[in-house]
């Protein structure tokens, strides 16, 4: 796919920079001027291997390839000169990769398959590893909420020790997905400190691993290699890595060697990254990406501890700045499962992919031409009348930090007609968005409120979803001019690596700029969400009771 002309008024001397994104489900790449405009992208579908036991997978190899083709494609389309790229950043899920000595794959499950050396981030074989880190108390802790996540890297660590301690023992390193791109690509093994601070349990604003913290918890081999293996040099996002591309990964992307290539980011930390700074005041926005899990970072001044909430996370996103992190272990995923339980979910599939379209962006379309009162799209929660969700099928990651959470649906009757289907599509959309309105009054009631949400990610690009979740949080919701916000947030970091922007807070502010704003409803609409939200609190009360 493509967007605009790069040719048109371009010269030789233009100088672009390129995006780097690897998703759950691809892998792709943007190539962006200065001033933010995305000239041309590409993408590439990678494959998850799932199994029982809560195990979830993927291929570095794969990874890396499917890159290269993003890359090489986007190049083709935009007709541009690998001279004229100034420097190239990379996002990514915040997965585990695990190599052996000359940088081969490991197998990291049951299948024995080396290539399969990624345990994908929602994947949460490591739930007892958590619970006991849990157990321990460490001070650690109150740098994630309070309590770790079965989808951070020491809890997958711990579990690679006790049930894989061959590999464990042969490997050589253990990177984040996003350091393990920027290694690839120059041969560098500094880590980010965006990953390793919001992931792994590094204190960016002391420098330093809690080695106390490793011997606490059952890691203590990789205190006594000196973190050797997890990352010894840690730099901030857009640090120019290296001497830039090494030869034989350029050859791979097409670009030159010695491009030069930026510390990178945790994908959704990329999004914040490409909204948040477009009206130049980050502190006041809440980035909130919206994908097949959601992401919510609130930056502050000064750090702010939130329980429940991870963080505060010392220059994780924007430099010199602290950011808490929540969100939902599913968001775009529960809407899918949510829909997929309908009598009429196959067939309703069929017809939406006639059309040309996914389920929910049909769904959106019908409940779009019923919503035709006076508040226009804000009109479309009533469809919902009476049927309310709490979408926690993985979990909840914030406020509660619960991974035993699990989802409640309230209010179903017989129907199975197209209607019925369209009513649960918007009660799960706005349940979405009383998550989200749940995290932004636990941050505010510890002192780090916010004024208003910028979106981004690929489940909230529809109206009738950025105006659902602002009558839902009672919040405007803010959208960027970037088709593609997370691949800006990555293109950003490159921008400053190669000499075009001179830090992070000034490629945001000039590469990005608003393009809508989504008022949350007034009267009769905001009273019926407010009712809406108090059930839906009470309906995860309930579930946390009897369970």
């Amino acid at each position: 796919m493509t967007s605009g002309n790069p040719t048109t008024g371009a010269t030789n001397n233009t100088r672009y920079v390129i995006g780097v994104d690897v998703g759950t489900g691809s892998a792709r790449a943007g190539i962006f001027d200065a001033a933010g405009h995305m000239v041309a992208s590409a993408k590439q579908d990678i494959t998850v291997f799932h199994e029982s036991g809560a195990i979830v997978e993927q291929s570095s190899g794969e990874i890396w390839n499917a890159v290269c083709h993003s890359v090489q494609e986007a190049l083709r389309q935009a007709a541009i000169a690998p001279a004229q790229i100034a420097g190239i950043g990379f996002d990514a899920t915040c997965s585990l990769v695990v190599l052996g000595a000359g940088g081969q794959p490991l197998p990291v499950g049951p299948s024995e398959q080396p290539e399969r050396n990624i345990i994908v981030w929602m994947d949460h074989r490591a739930l007892e590893q958590a619970e006991r880190i849990n157990a321990t108390g460490h001070d650690v802790l109150k740098f994630v909420g309070g309590k770790i996540s079965p989808e951070m890297e020491t809890p997958k660590l711990l579990w690679l020790l006790e049930n894989r301690p061959a590999v464990f023992a042969s490997a050589w390193q253990f990177f984040d997905l996003t350091d393990f791109l920027t290694w690839r690509a120059t041969g560098d093994l500094s880590r980010s400190t965006c990953t390793v601070t919001c992931k792994w349990t590094y204190l960016a604003h002391e420098r330093r691993w809690d080695e106390s913290y490793f011997r606490t918890v059952g890691l203590g081999v990789l205190a006594d290699e000196g973190f050797a293996r997890i990352g010894q040099s840690v730099v901030e996002p857009g640090t120019p890595l290296g001497s830039g591309l090494t030869a034989h990964a350029a050859a791979e992307l097409g670009l030159r060697a010695g491009t030069p290539v930026a510390t990178g980011v945790i994908d959704a930390h990329a999004g914040g990254i490409g909204t948040v700074g477009a009206e130049g005041k980050p502190e006041s926005c809440l980035g909130y990406v919206f994908g097949t899990s959601s992401c919510t970072m609130t930056t502050t001044r000064q750090p702010v501890f939130v329980p429940g909430v991870w963080g505060p996370y010392f220059s994780a996103m924007v430099p010199d700045a602290w950011l808490n992190e929540g969100g939902q272990s599913v968001a775009g995923a529960a809407i899918e499962r949510l829909l997929a339980m309908h009598p009429l979910a196959q067939t309703a599939q069929k017809q939406a992919g006639q059309a040309g379209q996914s389920l929910p962006v049909m769904l959106a379309g019908l409940a779009t031409q019923h919503a035709d009162g006076a508040d226009g799209l804000s009109d479309a929660v009533k469809l919902a009348e009476g049927l309310h969700v709490v979408p926690e099928f993985l979990g909840n990651r914030a406020p509660f930090a619960d991974p035993h959470a699990r989802a409640v649906i309230a209010g179903l009757t017989m129907e199975t007609g197209l209607d019925s289907l369209v009513a649960l599509y918007i009660a799960g959309i706005c349940s979405i968005g009383y998550g989200l309105r749940q995290i932004i009054e636990t941050q505010a009631d510890a002192d780090a409120p916010i004024e208003q949400v910028v979106i981004s990610g690929g489940a909230g690009r529809l109206d009738l979803v950025r105006q659902l979740l602002a009558d839902a949080t009672g919040k405007p919701v803010l959208a960027t001019h970037a088709e593609e916000p997370v691949l800006l947030g990555a293109a950003m970091l490159g921008g400053v690596a190669g000499g075009l922007f001179g830090d992070v807070r000034t490629a945001m502010a000039q590469m990005s700029r608003i393009a809508r704003t989504y008022a949350p409803a007034a009267g009769e609409t905001a009273t019926l969400h407010d009712a809406r939200y108090r059930a839906f609190t009470k309906l995860q009360s309930v579930a946390r009771e009897i369970r």
